[in-house]
């Protein structure tokens, strides 16, 4: 099994930015998930100048909400409507959103993004510039996920509440009461269960506010 970085949200793609590529590349790697995984997981450690900046890093991908787990991370056989995947998070230099569509398989993609990811940072290695203007290009792109997202994370934690069936508990740590509203509000929501896509993507988007609010 893929190790999954766990400050990062996966969720499904709500609406790609631009057109889909029409011809698209064969994959030029020799490497595994878990691999390009890791070699995500630390370049955005690089970017990010706090925890809270990490916990904001957000992956799309074109899978069905159904098709993932109850933990919130896609399945091994899981099909994509398309193989482009979106990689978004809060850093140093503001916030950054990767869409690749290049190759054939969303791994691929998610392999290129962090790949860029780590050459741009060998550019201030070298001293070629001094305050990250090579990431300037990405400011302003936006990743979006469907349905609409939280404006708060009190929202985004009564959501997960109302959908879990589980109560403030003013005596349990944040730490662990917060992990089990998320657990089971996945569970409450899973198609697989009873739930639908359009509640289980809003789960899945109210656990980022929590992250991004540092919460998680």
């Amino acid at each position: 099994m893929s190790a999954w970085p766990d400050k990062m949200t996966v969720a499904p793609i709500g609406e790609w930015p631009g057109l889909l590529t029409k011809t698209r590349k064969s994959s030029p790697f020799r490497t595994t998930l878990t691999e390009t995984l890791k070699l995500l997981d630390r370049e955005t450690w690089h970017l990010a100048a706090t925890d809270a900046q990490i916990r904001t890093a957000e992956l799309l991908i074109a899978v069905p909400a159904g098709q993932f787990r109850i933990d919130g991370r896609p399945r091994a056989d899981a099909r994509p409507e398309h193989p482009g995947v979106i990689f978004s998070m809060d850093s140093r230099h503001g916030r950054l959103s990767y869409p690749c569509d290049t190759f054939t398989t969303w791994q691929d993609n998610l392999r290129a993004i962090a790949l860029a990811l780590e050459a741009l940072r060998k550019v201030d290695r070298y001293g070629v510039t001094k305050r990250g203007e090579q990431y300037r290009g990405f400011l302003a792109l936006e990743a979006t996920a469907a349905p609409a997202g939280f404006a708060t994370a009190e929202d985004a934690l009564r959501f997960l509440r109302e959908i879990s069936g589980v109560a403030a508990d003013v005596y349990e740590a944040p730490e662990v009461h917060l992990p089990r509203v998320i657990r089971r509000a996945r569970r409450a929501a899973h198609p697989d269960m009873g739930g639908d896509a359009d509640t289980f993507q809003r789960v899945s988007l109210a656990e980022a506010k929590l992250r991004e609010a540092g919460r998680l």
